[in-house]
């Protein structure tokens, strides 16, 4: 179910954005024509700033000194190996930290680890959308679902993280501190 658009970020942000990603690195924007038939496709609304950004900045970057590049919207980098389909639109599943690898196994218990493989499936591909590669086996997503709504998270093959400290890092905040070589996560 798609929800009524967040106010459009202020000047200000919108030209910190432009400022983040060089012209000559940003794909086309899209338009809030073709933001919406996206959104109304995967029945989400995109949480603001970085639904601006798409629709009058720049549908995704090349990559840069610092970064890998933000993907367009709606694409996977071509080293994502989720297996259930994206679903934007569905509840994220997380509100902290989970390192799953950490995290005990149940002996001989099928069903549970069934349970535990099904929500990561649901970290990986239920309630957000890729925002780029960190490497190979780790994945920066925006949230689009939910209370963690809005905040980056760092999804990779042994757990997921919002901001450190607790700090809600939303979009402009995460590209900020990427451009500057602090992403937080390090």
């Amino acid at each position: 179910m798609t929800r009524t658009p967040d106010p459009r970020p202020d000047e200000a942000t919108l030209e910190e954005l432009r400022a983040a990603v060089p012209a000559a690195r940003r794909e086309p924007a899209l338009g809030y024509a073709a933001v919406e038939a996206w959104e109304a496709a995967n029945g989400v609304t995109l949480p603001e700033p970085y639904r601006s950004f798409v629709a009058e900045v720049g549908n995704g970057s090349a990559p840069g000194p610092r970064d890998a590049g933000l993907q367009p919207l709606g694409q996977l980098p071509a080293c994502w190996a989720g297996g259930e389909p994206r679903r934007p639109d569905a509840v994220f599943p997380l509100e902290d930290e989970w390192i799953w690898e950490d995290a005990e196994s149940p002996e001989d218990d099928e069903s549970a680890e069934h349970d535990r493989d099904a929500r990561i499936d649901a970290v990986f591909s239920h309630g957000s959308i890729v925002l780029c590669a960190q490497d190979t086996q780790a994945f920066w997503l925006l949230v689009t679902t939910g209370p963690q709504r809005g905040r980056v998270w760092l999804v990779a093959d042994v757990g997921a993280s919002p901001a450190p400290d607790g700090e809600p890092a939303g979009f402009a905040e995460w590209l900020r501190r990427r451009q500057a070589g602090d992403d937080g996560w390090g």
